[in-house]
């Protein structure tokens, strides 16, 4: 393996296993900033030995070990008492050749997300440095998504870090405020989702191992929060989403579309989990929230046997519901493609152009993606690959973009065979 292959290997594994190791440590030095940069610090160590010597077997295990022992280090130099720090010595299991971790580390994630949504951090801090610290994003990627410059972004993670620190907020699941943070951990948590469904950056389309941890770590808020209908609804949402996965790339690891997967691939256990969660969402009796209706919206296509006979006509209507709970022209976006399918593409064509003065959508690589398939649909085709050009211009994710300008070409593929075609017939 070449030192190429090696960094990039690294990026995939630092991707998977940083958050755990940020949150064991924030558990150990109890600051979060702190915890971020010795868990650097223990990457940089493995960028320098593992260019020399071959990947460990367990290189996630290797990685917290090095850095559990950069934070002993830490509190040594620091002069923590000697009976404190023997304790803490105590309560570690250090990584041996077959080590296999358990669920406390998961747990500490848990603890680390109610800690990063502490009431004293604005939403948009919260945002990023959850992007930041459980998603892997780097300031570059997050400042795309969000559309602001890189520095207000890096600024907003600098101060979040400081306020937790200067304001000693626990590391823990809080009893008595639970409920109060319950929202802003279900965003964090929806984020964390959404990240692994669909990368913002990076050579896989998909990282299932993000999406897994987001519904391990919904599973347990549902086990905790019993009675709040939004958990069981995320839950739900995340159970069906997550069954689609086999199906969602080919083997070439290709993006492989909603309406094009084979739902034979799709896991039925999974689904069956989703339906259930979200009848126990409904059953609580409140007004749907935003994420119960998502589930709701996913349901649809999950009992669907195939896409023809998907209901787009109940899609369409509780998009329309998703619009007046939680507005947005994103979910706006995707009631365009769903009034489109529902009643023809020169209806959605029109809320999508409409959208096209929204700011918040002007770098956004979906809505100009959107449009060029509503344009094919409707016989546009030179429009179309315009827009798919553009779209594939804007997005950070290599297999989307390959996607994109495989549309465009498949677009001037078959618009050439057509006038082939066409000309052969006027010769004879």
């Amino acid at each position: 393996m070449n030192l190429s292959q090696t960094h990039r290997t690294l990026d995939t594994i630092w991707r998977i296993e940083s958050p755990k190791i940020i949150a064991a440590l924030t558990r150990m030095v109890r600051d979060v900033s702190l915890a971020e940069d010795l868990a650097q610090d223990a990457l940089v160590i493995a960028l320098d030995r593992w260019s020399d010597h071959n990947i460990p077997d367990n290189p996630g295990a290797w990685l917290m070990t090095t850095a559990k022992r950069r934070a002993i280090d830490h509190m040594r130099r620091n002069k923590l008492r000697d009976q404190k720090y023997m304790e803490i010595g105590h309560q570690m299991e250090l990584f041996i050749e077959n080590e296999h971790w358990d669920g406390e580390i998961g747990d500490d994630i848990l603890r680390l997300i109610f800690m990063t949504c502490h009431p004293s951090l604005s939403q948009e801090a919260r945002v990023a440095l959850t992007l930041r610290l459980l998603c892997g994003l780097t300031t570059e990627e997050i400042a795309r998504s969000f559309l602001v410059a890189e520095s207000t972004i890096a600024q907003r993670i600098v101060r979040a870090k400081k306020n937790l620190s200067t304001g000693k907020v626990p590391f823990e699941v809080p009893n008595e405020e639970l409920k109060d943070r319950l929202t802003a951990v279900l965003e964090v948590i929806y984020l964390m989702f959404n990240e692994g469904y669909s990368a913002t950056s990076g050579q896989h389309w998909i990282r299932p191992l993000l999406c897994q941890e987001a519904l391990r770590l919904g599973r347990v808020l549902a086990e905790i929060a019993t009675e709040e209908p939004e958990v069981h609804g995320l839950v739900a949402l995340m159970e069906i989403q997550s069954s689609r996965f086999k199906a969602r790339v080919n083997t070439e690891g290709e993006p492989v579309l909603l309406m094009n997967q084979n739902r034979a691939r799709w896991d039925y256990l999974l689904i069956r989990r989703g339906l259930i969660a979200l009848e126990r969402s409904k059953k609580l009796g409140k007004a749907l929230g935003p994420y119960t209706l998502q589930a709701s919206i996913s349901a649809c296509h999950a009992q669907a046997r195939t896409a023809a006979e998907t209901d787009w006509v109940r899609i369409a209507a509780l998009y329309e519901a998703l619009s007046r709970v939680s507005p947005s022209p994103i979910v706006e976006l995707n009631r365009a493609v769903a009034i489109s399918m529902a009643f023809g593409p020169a209806f959605g064509l029109q809320i999508v152009d409409e959208l096209q003065s929204e700011p918040s959508l002007k770098e956004y690589h979906l809505l100009p993606s959107v449009r060029g398939d509503l344009l094919v649909k409707l016989g546009r085709d030179d429009e179309a690959c315009k827009e798919f050009d553009r779209a594939a211009s804007m997005t950070r994710n290599e297999r989307e973009k390959e996607l994109l300008l495989k549309r465009v070409e498949e677009i001037k593929s078959a618009k050439l065979t057509k006038e082939m075609l066409q000309h052969e017939s006027g010769s004879n």
